[in-house]
């Protein structure tokens, strides 16, 4: 079972999306030390306490995190930083 489990929709083609799934993965491969690897759309992460992935779909993405014990303590402030990541890289839909 995922401790934080976020879902969005955006307004990238599929091309950006993975543009911007990649500047994530950058960003925590360095603040973090997090390595990833892609299977099809779907971009798998982990290190020592942390594993999950990112499902990109067309118009929408899926973030589930596993934390280790020891962060499980902290799943509050990580989703939050998470939530404000995903906000600033994919943006949403523009409705008409």
């Amino acid at each position: 079972m995922s401790d934080i489990d976020l879902r969005r929709e955006h307004g990238l083609d599929p091309v950006q999306a993975r543009a911007m799934a990649e500047r994530l993965l950058e960003r925590l491969e360095r603040e973090f030390g997090l390595r990833g690897e892609w299977a099809g759309n779907v971009l798998r992460f982990q290190r020592a306490g942390v594993q999950g992935h990112l499902a990109l779909g067309p118009g929408d993405l899926h973030l589930q995190v596993t934390l280790g014990l020891l962060l499980k303590a902290m799943r509050g402030r990580i989703e939050q930083a998470i939530a404000r990541e995903l906000d600033q890289l994919f943006p949403p839909a523009r409705r008409q």
